[in-house]
Parts: structure tokens; C-alpha cells; sequence
């Protein structure tokens, strides 16, 4: 079961209050309005998006969906499928999905990208909300764009402890010049189909919901440029570029530490200790800490769920969203 503890910078301790009572009820779910793909020239890194509704901008709040590394802004369609038909926004972040093929060699960048999208398109009165690596940048984002962000759901978001960050040490135990394990991981599939019936028997897929995994697959590929088959729309060193360059940010806590909306951490199983190595995907990269540092923070923790809340458990993490749509007037 999920446990709720409120946060503030003057309750650093994190002190448990009586746990909120989630609804676990199954949503009756709709297929998602197909949603419309543009494309935003940012310095240089054309970046690509999926837009829902548009004729309900200004009508009620925005919904900005950010991704998570490796993954893709698709993968956010059976979520948004449980969601009022409000006007949204999903973000494929560099090097992912339709957008530009860039390495990321500095997580400031990708926040970056997210302020000159919620800039350009005018989105205001936006409920934010990113996982894992998308929730790291949505904090920086949100920093950079007053006024513009209402609220945040950070989804298990990739913020280490902020130790972690002094003298921006290399966690993986790299020698200079070598990748990530990473940039091997396999790249090459027949087909969507393919990709599908190998992935769901493997690593944490299992638990995902298999209207997610299939979307994962459906659109996570690209035509290969040698017409042998398909690759991967997040190329393997791309990947790996994201993991190398993890601890890069510290000033994401000035941003955390600047916001003055809600904003709730949704917090899956402890990490290990041990910070080395390749990245445990199944446990939390969320330094525990990290909802004390938002004025306004407050936490959900999930002891018994993977880094992959939203695509193993979509119906509550759809309930928790809707909850913060009802109130996300101050």
C-alpha cells in the first residue's frame, strides 16, 4: 500500500501525518483522441510533441506530460486516456522518440527544453507531469516559467541526494572514453510485434500494463535508414549519454528549492545504497529526502512498486492526477 507524508522545508524530518485514502477503483477507460504531432525548432535541437484538444486551451488547465529516458511521449496515451479530454501537451525529449537525435551531456538542458516549449506554445495554468528523468527536468522548467506551472506531479523523478552532485563525481566507475552498458543494449527489430513479444517476458515489462508495452513498441521504433528492419527511436548511445551525464545538475535543487506550487513526489522502493554500478531500474532513484525541499512538497510512497509506476500501475497513477486537477487552485 502507498504511504502519504507531507512535506514542507520547515518539516524536514518528514514527519508521517494520517495516510490519505486512495481509491483503487478500474477506470473505464476511452481510447485517447489521437493526438496531433508538431514540431519546435529549439536553438539547435528540433524537438517534437503530441498535442490533444487544442480547443480546450484557456478553457481549464493544460497538461504537460514529460517522459522518462529511453522511453517516448506515446507511452503517456493510456494515462491520458483516463483523464478529462483536457487540452495536453507530450514532449518527445531530445535524442527520444520524433525528436532530434542529440546527446544530452548536460541535464540542465533538457528543463531547458521544456521552459522554450511551454513558452512558445503560451501554456499557462499547466498541471506538470513527468517521470523519472522528465520529472528532474519539469522542476527546472517549472523554475524558469513563473506563474505558467500550477502544479507538479514528479513521478518517481531521477533527483539523487545533494551530495551526490559536489564535484559532479562519475557514479558509473567509468574509464575515460568508455560508454555505458547502455549504448549495447540491443537495437535492431522486425517489427513492433517483434519488439513486443521479446521485451514482455524480460527485465521489469512483465509488470507493465500490456496496453502501455505495446504502445512503448508501436512507437518506439523508426524505420532503419538501411531498410533492414527497425531501430530504436532513442538510439542506444543517446541512452547512454542521459546515464553518464546524471549527476551533472546540482542547481536542480535551487529550482525545487524556488517553487512555490504543490507539488507531489510519487516515490517507488528504496534504492540501494551502493550508487556504483549499473542503475537498479527496478528501485527508486529519489533521494527520500527530496519532498522536504519544495515549500510546498508532499510525497506518496510506494514500498512495493518499480521505478515504472505509470505503466505498472496506470489507473492510480491516472486517480492521483485527477486529484490534483480538483485542486489545483491554491
Amino acid at each position: 500500500m502507498p504511504r502519504v507524508r507531507e512535506a514542507s522545508r520547515t518539516n524536514a524530518d518528514l514527519e508521517s501525518g494520517p495516510p490519505r485514502k486512495l481509491e483503487h477503483v478500474k477506470h473505464v477507460t476511452q481510447p485517447a483522441a489521437e493526438p496531433t504531432l508538431h514540431r519546435l525548432q529549439r536553438d539547435e535541437c528540433e524537438l517534437a510533441y503530441f498535442e490533444r484538444h487544442p480547443e480546450q486551451k484557456g478553457r481549464g488547465p493544460t497538461l504537460l506530460f514529460v517522459h522518462a529516458t529511453g522511453f517516448h511521449a506515446r507511452v503517456w496515451d493510456q494515462i491520458i486516456s483516463r483523464l478529462p479530454p483536457l487540452h495536453s501537451v507530450a514532449l518527445d525529449q531530445r535524442g527520444h522518440g520524433r525528436s532530434e537525435k542529440k546527446p544530452i551531456l548536460h541535464w540542465n538542458v533538457m528543463g531547458q527544453d521544456q521552459a522554450a516549449l511551454v513558452e512558445a506554445l503560451d501554456l499557462d495554468d499547466i498541471v506538470g507531469v513527468g517521470h523519472s528523468m522528465g520529472a528532474h527536468a519539469m522542476i527546472d522548467a517549472a523554475a524558469a516559467s513563473p506563474g505558467r506551472f500550477r502544479r507538479l506531479v514528479l513521478i518517481d523523478p531521477v533527483v539523487a541526494a545533494p551530495e551526490a552532485y559536489v564535484g559532479n563525481p562519475n557514479s558509473w566507475n567509468l574509464a575515460e572514453g568508455e560508454m555505458h552498458p547502455a549504448a549495447k543494449r540491443r537495437n535492431r527489430f522486425d517489427s513492433a510485434d517483434a519488439m513486443y513479444e521479446r521485451l514482455r517476458g524480460r527485465s521489469s515489462f512483465p509488470l507493465f500494463d500490456p496496453k502501455i508495452l505495446r504502445d512503448y513498441c508501436e512507437h518506439g521504433i523508426r524505420p532503419a535508414d538501411d531498410g533492414d528492419g527497425f531501430v530504436l527511436a532513442c538510439p542506444p548511445e543517446i541512452e547512454a549519454s542521459v546515464y553518464m551525464s546524471s549527476r551533472t545538475n546540482g542547481g536542480v535543487y535551487d529550482s525545487a528549492r524556488s517553487l512555490e506550487m504543490p507539488v507531489l513526489v510519487l516515490r517507488a522502493q528504496e534504492p540501494r545504497e551502493d550508487l556504483s554500478g549499473p542503475m537498479a531500474f527496478s528501485t527508486s532513484p529519489t533521494w527520500p529526502g527530496l519532498a522536504a525541499e519544495f515549500p510546498r512538497g508532499r510525497e506518496i510512497h510506494f514500498p512495493d512498486k518499480t521505478h515504472f509506476l505509470p505503466m505498472e500501475i496506470p489507473d492510480e497513477v491516472a486517480s492521483l492526477i485527477r486529484a490534483e486537477l480538483d485542486e489545483r487552485l491554491p
